[in-house]
């Protein structure tokens, strides 16, 4: 896919996902933009997060995102005419103090890429929640769980574990508000 202005943030975590998989490169969509996708672009964030594995050949990357039209530019990189630019924040890949993460394929027309689950991008967004106060990843989290299956019960866990049991309770009241409302309509 060739990017260019009207390229959504999608086509950008897609586009760039699948070009670092065909070059062997894991990488993993976090962050805002996995977010976007799972809100189907009613979240929206100026970049796509992936986290690279741990023995990753950084010339490898290079070459990668050059093969797209990607250059760097400080600790990000830009693509001429693209209003999204990626990032590559330091691994390894966890939420919070969870490591154990699994990956999902996410297929768009051709191209794959590897991204955080519904469950794990909801988790992402309540990490904010929890740890800095951010209402907006608790509305997104929501919404993430409304449209996709999550398995509440894994971030019910996680939650305690992070110590984030009235966040927990937030999360669960809101969702239920959400679903009820959804009925409703």
């Amino acid at each position: 896919m060739k990017l260019g202005q009207r390229s959504s943030l999608g086509d950008v975590a897609f586009t760039v996902g699948d070009a670092l998989r065909r070059a062997g490169i894991e990488a993993v969509l976090t962050g805002g933009a996995c977010a976007s996708l799972y809100t189907r672009g009613r979240h929206v964030s100026a970049d796509a997060d992936f986290v690279l594995g741990a023995t990753t050949d950084a010339r490898a990357v290079v070459e990668a995102m050059r093969s797209i039209g990607f250059r760097r530019t400080g600790d990000h990189w830009t693509c001429p005419g693209v209003r999204f630019y990626v990032e590559f924040p330091r691994g390894p890949i966890a939420i919070g103090r969870d490591h154990r993460l699994r990956p999902v394929i996410r297929v768009r027309r051709a191209a794959k890429t590897l991204a955080l689950s519904p469950t794990d991008s909801c988790r992402d967004r309540l990490a904010a929640f929890f740890h800095w106060g951010d209402r907006q990843a608790l509305a997104v989290a929501v919404r993430i769980a409304l449209l996709h299956p999550v398995r509440l019960g894994v971030i019910q866990t996680w939650s305690l574990g992070e110590g984030s049991a009235a966040g927990w309770e937030e999360f669960r009241a809101a969702l239920r508000s959400a679903r009820r409302s959804r009925r409703r309509a």
